[in-house]
């Protein structure tokens, strides 16, 4: 029956953060008590404006096929989100929509990359990238940038780790699961060192643009160079500024011969997103936009929360995010430890599960390229954050040294 699968499942694996979700509903269901910090996507409800909006839809009957990677009017209304958020003006042929930033990133990689083809994946990363570049035939190529820069890739790193190969290069910012956030000079530097190697393309992630915090002022590579605007791609869409998850809309700008490859391959897959869902989301971009810097402020108060009880943990070292809803504590101090009941932590893995026996729920830092770490998400309510704070603290106090 083995022989009935394509190899190419063979090089990809099921998500792990969504693999470890799945499990905690399984445990809750089950009857254990379990707090999952594991679900990268906002505890907010949907504004009413975008609900209305969608209801409205449906009474009007567009329920139908739409064009297959957008309606005009969502088009439309992403232009002018890039042109009043980004300084970024897109020609409407330059612009697709998709079921999730998700399936844009996964139909670009599709669309371009070829056996050989190298895609630079600055890690701690996104646990996608690398299998969409594996399902495409590339070679991923991960590039580590350590606490010590941010979790930030350098222009040297950048220029060193380019071949005649490389394709691509991913930007996440602020990213998943570290929360660093590129500054404008940051970014400035990389494009200084792509301008040199007009062979790779840039795929810069901006879905967790509106999640930024202390003030800082946000910056996208296109942006910040426009002399790189031919060959980048800037994916965003709904699911962390609006809560939208399960509406399943992402969009993206770029130049139109990728756009429209992208849409070639989307028409013999998916088709059109969900129609009720693009009228939704144009209420969303073109609507009120207050509660967006709102609910920002309010996850940057979980965060300085959430941070300073992680570092009052024993063993556990966790650096300030300055967006997005992560932490991503380092857990080496806990590692050759015995837990009460005997039992050594010699890896993550190990941590990860012992803070599960303990009620907590994390994803263990290697499924995003980075070990030894683990990834919490703050996107709940404060009484559970206090709730899974202290249990994180009682769990790595009681940790003995062997």
């Amino acid at each position: 029956m083995s022989d009935f699968f394509a190899p190419r499942l063979r090089r990809i694996k099921h998500s792990p953060s969504n693999a470890a979700s799945q499990r905690v509903r399984e445990l809750v269901a089950a009857g254990r008590d379990v707090i999952g910090l594991t679900i990268g996507e906002p505890d907010f409800p949907t504004p009413d404006n975008v609900k209305r909006a969608a209801a409205d839809a449906m009474a009007r009957d567009e329920t139908r096929y739409t064009t297959v990677d957008g309606t005009e009017t969502l088009k439309e209304a992403v232009r002018v989100k890039f042109r009043r958020e980004n300084g970024l003006d897109y020609a409407r042929d330059e612009v697709t929509v998709a079921c999730g930033a998700k399936q844009i990133c996964f139909n670009a990689m599709m669309a371009t990359v070829t056996q050989g083809d190298e895609v630079l994946i600055p890690v701690p990363s996104w646990v996608s990238y690398t299998d969409m570049t594996l399902v495409a035939d590339g070679t991923p190529r991960p590039i580590p940038c350590g606490e010590d820069h941010g979790f930030k890739l350098t222009a040297a790193q950048l220029d060193a780790a380019i071949t005649p190969r490389t394709k691509w290069l991913v930007i996440n910012s602020p990213g998943n699961p570290t929360g660093a956030v590129y500054s404008r000079e940051e970014l400035k530097a990389l494009a200084e060192v792509l301008l040199r190697h007009p062979n790779v393309w840039v795929l810069s992630d901006d879905i967790y643009e509106h999640l930024l915090f202390d003030d800082r002022e946000y910056a996208t590579m296109a942006q910040v160079e426009p002399a790189l605007r031919e060959r980048t791609l800037t994916v965003n869409g709904v699911s962390k500024a609006y809560a939208m998850t399960g509406w399943r809309i992402g969009f993206a700008g770029g130049p139109a011969a990728l756009i429209r490859n992208m849409a070639k391959l989307q028409s013999q897959s998916t088709s059109n997103p969900c129609s009720v869902s693009q009228a939704a989301a144009v209420e969303a971009l073109l609507g009120p936009q207050e509660y967006v810097r709102s609910r920002a402020l309010e996850m940057q108060q979980r965060r300085d929360f959430v941070v300073p009880m992680l570092n009052d943990a024993p063993g556990l070292r966790c650096t300030m995010p300055g967006g997005a809803f992560y932490a991503f504590p380092s857990c080496a101090g806990a590692l050759g430890r015995k837990t009460p009941d005997g039992r050594t932590i010699a890896t993550e893995q190990d941590f990860t599960l012992y803070l599960l026996d303990m009620g907590v729920a994390g994803i263990q830092g290697e499924a995003y390229g980075m070990t030894p770490y683990i990834r919490f998400s703050f996107a709940t309510d404060f009484d559970t954050l206090k709730e899974a704070c202290r249990r994180v603290q009682a769990a790595c106090a009681a940790l003995k040294p062997v």
